[in-house]
C-alpha cells in the first residue's frame, strides 16, 4: 500500500504543466526569405500542408481559406485528377480545409489547392517506394509570435527552413516524411502553425507530429492538423489523440503524452500493431523526456513517465523512442525493465537489442543552457548513452531504413557535424524482444489513476480555452473531443 501511494502521489504530480521556455537567439534572415514573407497574405497565411495518409498510397493536404469549399488539382501522368476537400471552422475565422490525395502509384506528381479567390502555387512531390526510406526526426520547433509586425516568426521559421535544407542536402532530396516530437508552436496559436508551415517542404514532404505541452496551450494545434489513423478515444487531450503512420517496414507511434490515460495508450498500441503485424520496425513518437536527465525540474515528471510508459513499450517491443520536451540531446543505453539491458556508450551498432533506444532531440529554436545558474554543467541521466552539449545550435537526426537495419545518424546545422551514429540491426522482426510487460501487476492500477489525472487535467484546459474566449464545451473539457 505504501508503494502504491507513493505511485498515486506521483502521478497526481503530472496534473502540473511546465512550461519554461529557454530562450532563442536573434536570427538574420535572408533576403529571399524576407521577400517571401513580404507576401504574407497569398503565400503564407493560407498555411499549405502536407500530411501522411492512412497508408503509402495517400497524402492529405490542408490550408486556411475564407471559403468552405475547394479542391486539390492533382497532375501526374499526363492527367489530371480532382479531389474535394472537406471543411471546419476555424475558430479564429475562416476555414480550415482538407483533401486525401488517394491511389498514389509510383512517381512525380503536381498539385494546386482552390478554394474561393484562392489559388495556391503548385508544388511538387515523389512517390519514391518503400524498399527502403529516410526519416528526418525534429523536436520543438517552437514557433512564437513576439510582435506585431511578426518578426519573430520570420525568424524562427527560417531557422526551421535552414534546417530542413540541411537534411534535405544530407539525403540528395531523397527525404521521405518529417516526423516531430512536438512543442510546434509556443502558445498553440493560429499564426504560429502558419509560420511552421511557411517552408515549401512542409508543403512536399508528409509531416507527421506529436502533441507537445506547448500545443495545448491553445486550440490551434486541432484546426492546423489533418491526420490519419487516429485512436477513437473516449478519454483524450482536448486538442487531439494517438495516430499512427506506417511507411516502409516502419510503424510511427505518434502517441500525445499529454494524455495520461495509459489505458487508451494500451488500446491505441494493441490496435495499431494489430494492423500492422508486419511491420519489422516500430518506432513511437512522443514529447515528454524520460532519459535525458539535465534538468532538475524535470526529475520528477520523467520517473514518473518512466514508470507509466516504459512497460508499454517493453510489452510491444517498441524499437526507438523519439522524443523532446527537455530540449538537450542525448541517447539512451538499450532499455528493459526501465533499466539499462545494454551499454551503447562508444558502440556504433547493435544486433537484436533486447529493449528500446531513446533519443531526445534537442529545440530547433529554443536553445537549452549549456550550464546551470551555478555554474556547471548540467548533470545527464544515468542511463544515457551518448550526451551532445557543445554549443547552442538546431539539431535533427536522419532515419535511414533498409531490409534489415535502422541507421541513427545526427546532425548540427550551423556547423554541419556529424554528432551521433548508431546502427540497429534486426534478424527478424521480434530481434531481441521478449514483449513481457514486467510491471502488470500495476497496470490496472495506473491505468485507472492516470485517466482521473487525465479528466481534470482535460477540465483545466476547458477552463484555459474559455478565458481565452473559445466557444468550448464542458463535455469536451472532461473527456476530450
Amino acid at each position: 500500500m505504501k508503494n502504491m501511494k507513493k505511485t498515486l502521489a506521483l502521478i497526481l504530480s503530472l496534473i502540473m504543466l511546465f512550461s519554461a521556455v529557454p530562450s532563442a537567439f536573434a536570427v538574420e534572415v535572408s533576403d529571399d526569405w524576407a521577400e517571401k514573407w513580404s507576401d504574407y497574405e497569398t503565400e503564407i497565411a493560407p498555411a499549405v500542408t502536407m500530411f501522411p495518409g492512412s497508408d503509402e498510397s495517400e497524402r492529405y493536404i490542408a490550408w486556411y481559406s475564407d471559403s468552405p469549399e475547394g479542391y486539390v488539382e492533382l497532375t501526374a501522368f499526363g492527367e489530371t485528377e480532382i479531389f474535394e476537400a472537406e471543411s471546419k471552422a476555424s475558430p479564429d475565422g475562416g476555414y480550415r480545409l482538407w483533401a486525401v490525395i488517394t491511389g498514389l502509384a509510383l512517381g512525380e506528381y503536381t498539385y494546386t489547392c482552390h478554394s474561393g479567390d484562392f489559388i495556391s502555387e503548385s508544388y511538387s512531390f515523389t512517390v519514391r517506394g518503400s524498399g527502403g526510406f529516410t526519416a528526418l526526426y525534429v523536436s520543438d520547433i517552437h514557433m512564437s509570435i513576439e510582435d506585431e509586425n511578426k518578426s519573430s516568426l520570420i525568424e524562427r521559421s527560417y531557422t526551421y527552413n535552414e534546417t530542413l535544407e540541411s537534411a534535405v542536402g544530407k539525403t540528395e532530396d531523397t527525404l521521405d516524411i518529417i516526423i516531430s516530437g512536438g512543442d510546434l508552436a509556443s502558445e498553440g496559436l493560429t499564426d504560429e502553425y502558419i509560420a511552421l508551415s511557411s517552408p515549401d517542404y512542409m508543403k512536399t514532404i508528409p509531416f507527421a507530429a506529436a502533441i507537445g505541452n506547448h500545443d495545448r496551450k491553445s486550440i490551434g494545434y486541432k484546426y492546423y492538423t489533418a491526420l490519419p489513423n487516429e485512436a477513437d478515444f473516449t478519454f483524450k487531450s482536448y486538442i487531439g489523440t494517438d495516430y499512427w503512420v506506417r511507411y516502409g517496414d516502419a510503424l510511427f507511434l505518434m502517441f500525445d503524452s499529454c494524455n495520461t490515460s495509459m489505458r487508451e495508450h494500451y488500446r491505441f498500441t494493441k490496435q495499431a500493431t494489430k494492423a500492422n503485424e508486419d511491420a519489422k520496425w516500430i518506432i513511437a513518437t512522443m514529447h515528454h523526456d524520460m532519459f535525458g536527465g539535465r534538468e532538475d525540474w524535470l526529475y520528477t515528471e520523467n520517473a514518473l513517465l518512466r514508470f507509466l510508459w516504459t512497460p508499454l513499450f517493453d510489452e510491444y517491443g517498441i524499437d526507438l523512442c523519439l522524443y523532446g520536451h527537455s530540449h538537450y540531446y542525448s541517447v539512451s543505453n538499450v532499455i528493459y525493465n526501465n533499466k539499462t539491458a545494454t551499454d551503447l556508450a562508444g558502440t556504433g551498432g547493435i544486433v537484436d537489442p533486447a529493449g528500446t533506444v531513446y533519443l531526445s532531440s534537442a529545440s530547433v529554436n529554443n536553445f537549452a543552457p549549456l550550464l546551470t545558474d551555478e555554474g556547471t554543467v548540467p548533470p545527464i541521466g544515468e542511463n544515457a548513452a551518448f550526451t551532445y552539449l557543445e554549443g547552442q545550435e538546431p539539431i535533427y537526426t536522419l532515419l535511414e531504413f533498409t531490409e534489415d537495419s535502422l541507421g541513427i545518424k545526427s546532425y548540427t546545422v550551423d556547423t554541419d557535424k556529424e554528432i551521433y551514429s548508431l546502427s540497429i540491426e534486426k534478424s527478424d522482426k521480434a530481434g531481441g524482444h521478449t514483449f513481457r510487460n514486467t510491471n502488470w501487476l500495476l497496470k490496472g492500477f495506473t491505468c485507472f489513476v492516470s485517466r482521473i489525472v487525465n479528466i481534470i487535467n482535460n477540465y483545466d484546459m476547458y477552463k484555459r480555452y474559455k478565458d481565452q474566449g473559445y466557444d468550448v464545451s464542458l463535455l469536451e473539457g472532461l473527456i476530450g473531443s
